[in-house]
């Protein structure tokens, strides 16, 4: 029982009994502490979903390296296919596209469980890492100071893609900025990208992510398409 509570129970029926400094101190706490142990275990998950939010997404081109715990045979770079497939042994095929190592690795081992070699396979025994990220790479053309394509490894969106060519140019068409993807079928869109809304603090929805191989198009002032 908590020190406070047992004088409470000894000295309640004490005329004009009232508990101390001390004692209103330490059983705040005392209430306090619970509450504050649950605000840092939410923060912890809700930090936690963030970061792999934000972790990076494989693409077409990335090489990885895939090893499982204890076998040599399994342990190899992988290079993804540009439509984001790769093969590791008795895995099989597997679709890595816009997944993070993490989800890469947990479906590798669920693969290998499936197979009658590794039924009792755990995820953390499968280990997935970054050789070289440069399936993620994205253009920016036209009125930029320093145009370009840029890989990258990690979330980007267009104002972060716009600064890493320098900035605009002053012939700019700030209100007429464009993305072009493309989807898995190949088809081609266009993206309108208000830099001046942006700016004024509007439209922040339009700043978007970017994806790899995406190309961020600056017209002339003037010259919208």
């Amino acid at each position: 029982m908590h020190l406070f509570e047992r004088r409470r129970k000894t000295c309640q029926h004490t005329p004009g009994w009232a508990p101390t400094s001390v004692e209103r101190l330490s059983m705040l706490r005392h209430i306090a502490l619970p509450f504050f142990a649950l605000f840092i275990s939410l923060a912890a998950v809700t930090g936690s979903a963030v970061a792999e939010d934000a972790a990076y997404r494989i693409n077409g081109g990335d090489q990885l390296h895939i090893s499982v715990y204890g076998e040599q045979n399994l342990n190899q770079d992988v290079v993804v296919q540009p439509d984001g497939w790769l093969s590791f042994p008795l895995a099989g095929n597997i679709n890595a596209l816009d997944l993070t190592l993490r989800e890469l690795q947990a479906k590798i081992a669920d693969s290998l469980r499936q197979s009658q070699f590794f039924p009792n396979l755990t995820d953390s025994e499968v280990t997935v890492s970054m050789l070289k990220a440069i399936g993620n790479s994205i253009s920016v053309i036209g009125q930029v100071k320093q145009p370009g394509t840029f890989a990258f490894d990690t979330r980007l969106d267009v104002m972060q893609a716009l600064s890493l060519a320098g900035g605009l140019t002053p012939f700019a068409g700030k209100d007429d900025i464009k993305i072009l993807r493309r989807d898995a079928a190949g088809k081609q869109s266009a993206i309108l990208f208000d830099y001046s809304a942006l700016e004024d603090g509007e439209n922040l929805e339009s700043n978007i992510l970017l994806r790899g191989g995406d190309v961020v198009v600056v017209p002339q002032a003037g010259f919208g398409f």
